[in-house]
């Protein structure tokens, strides 16, 4: 397996020189945060052994926890599919995806704080407004929203997936609705509207929308069970970056070699680039600070836990059987007497050298 960091070293520079001019402060702040994780170079921390009779104490290398790192997250995304799953409710679930025009891409990339939010924003308003004037849900919607910016093969490529139940509340009248049938919303017309709604945000933001935008939009929306392939799929995506290091196959004469599973044959393809090319379709992807991912709305939102719990205990709805408890972090152990040991200090820039007694 060909470590990231191992290509981080090797291309940095380059990287940094060849696109100088796009190259953001949090590119920089990624790169050096997955090149130091878990390193003896980087950043350690302070353990001693909770066993009074050995009391031993060493240094252990960091974690750098960015959202990008391939290594970090591990038990947040755990966290974040097993909340996912608690709140789900009986009824149909539809996978949305509502993409932005290869168009707009320069755009939004030129501008991605603004224009991810103005997306998010639309997503919202679109799916509340339909779910409130069809005939069959009357009431307010509840829905998670993922922001994702990568394609398979690492292009950039914004669009918005969204778990949704086919099912509303009035919150007046605490009436629950239902639909059953297998047809959520029309595709097109929801396209449509998310068309209309974007450009005007983008227009009142101050934004020019390209002479070349074109009149039809992509909205994708199918049913996906109850609900919880769809959450685990996109779990998958939310942390631990857009790479798996064990799909980076080969690193040799200046060029990287990875591969992607192809949505359309369903087989996997490789596809070879420069070293420092991979390193820009990887920063491609490294979100504004402080931006959300991944938002929930209605009866999903956090704020709405208690609404969840008495709509299961009224509909008696059974737990999941996909939830597995989430594990617990893993221990450090103390290589002498295999006790756990407890973090004394952490972030320390070097360890100091220990000094070694002659008895």
């Amino acid at each position: 397996m060909i470590l990231l960091s191992s290509i981080i070293n090797q291309f940095e520079d380059r990287f940094l020189v060849k696109y100088k001019k796009t190259v953001l402060p949090g590119h920089r702040k990624a790169l050096q945060a997955m090149k130091q994780c878990r390193k003896e170079h980087g950043p350690h921390m302070l353990v001693q052994c909770t066993n009074h009779d050995c009391g031993k104490q060493t240094y252990i290398p960091h974690s750098c926890g960015h959202r990008n790192c391939p290594h970090c997250q591990n038990h947040e995304n755990g966290q974040w599919i097993e909340n996912q799953l608690r709140k789900r409710l009986p009824a149909p679930y539809y996978l949305i995806t509502f993409t932005l025009p290869s168009q707009l891409r320069d755009l939004a990339w030129k501008h991605q704080k603004v224009i991810y939010s103005l997306m998010c924003a639309a997503v919202q308003e679109v799916l509340k407004s339909f779910t409130r004037k069809d005939k069959k849900l009357r009431g307010d919607a509840g829905f998670t929203t993922v922001l994702h910016t990568h394609s398979r093969r690492l292009d950039f490529h914004p669009h918005i997936h969204v778990v949704m139940p086919a099912a509303s509340i009035n919150t007046k009248t605490g009436l629950w609705r239902v639909k059953s049938s297998g047809y959520l919303f029309n595709h097109k017309a929801l396209a449509k509207v998310f068309r209309a709604k974007l450009l005007q945000a983008i227009v009142d933001s101050g934004l020019r929308v390209p002479a070349d935008c074109p009149k039809q939009w992509v909205v994708d929306c199918k049913e996906v069970g109850n609900g919880d392939t769809a959450i685990l799929y996109l779990g998958k995506y939310l942390y631990k970056g857009v790479i798996q290091e064990k799909d980076i196959l080969n690193c040799e004469n200046g060029q990287v070699t990875f591969k992607y599973l192809d949505s359309k044959t369903n087989h996997y393809q490789t596809r070879t680039v420069p070293g420092e090319h991979f390193l820009y379709l990887l920063m491609l992807h490294v979100l504004p600070k402080g931006f959300r991912k991944t938002r929930c709305y209605g009866f999903l939102h956090p704020c709405s836990k208690k609404l969840i719990t008495f709509l299961q205990m009224v509909l008696r709805v059974k737990p999941s059987q996909m939830i597995k408890k989430v594990k617990e972090r893993a221990k450090i152990v103390c290589p002498l007497c295999r006790a756990t040991m407890e973090i004394i200090q952490t972030r320390i820039p070097k360890p100091p050298r220990l000094k070694l007694c002659r008895l």
